[in-house]
């Protein structure tokens, strides 16, 4: 199975504080709730500003993250 990228936040206690206890409500891990809400976002996006494009998401670069592969 590919390695996903990592990325590391820098979140204020309160909010992550919060933030565990509505993933836990919810029965999610941190990570999951991170990227519902990050999916739920670009959609957003999308639906108001227009699809990104294959070519656009070619063109960014994420090899600076631990775990990329490239």
């Amino acid at each position: 199975m590919k390695q996903s990228p990592e990325v590391t936040l820098r979140i204020p206690e309160d909010v992550l504080k919060k933030a565990l206890i509505v993933s836990e409500a919810e029965g999610r891990t941190l990570n999951n709730q991170v990227l519902l809400l990050l999916r739920n976002s670009i959609a957003y996006f999308e639906r108001t500003k227009g699809r990104i494009s294959p070519s656009a998401l070619a063109e960014v670069d994420i090899s600076g993250f631990t775990g990329s592969e490239k």
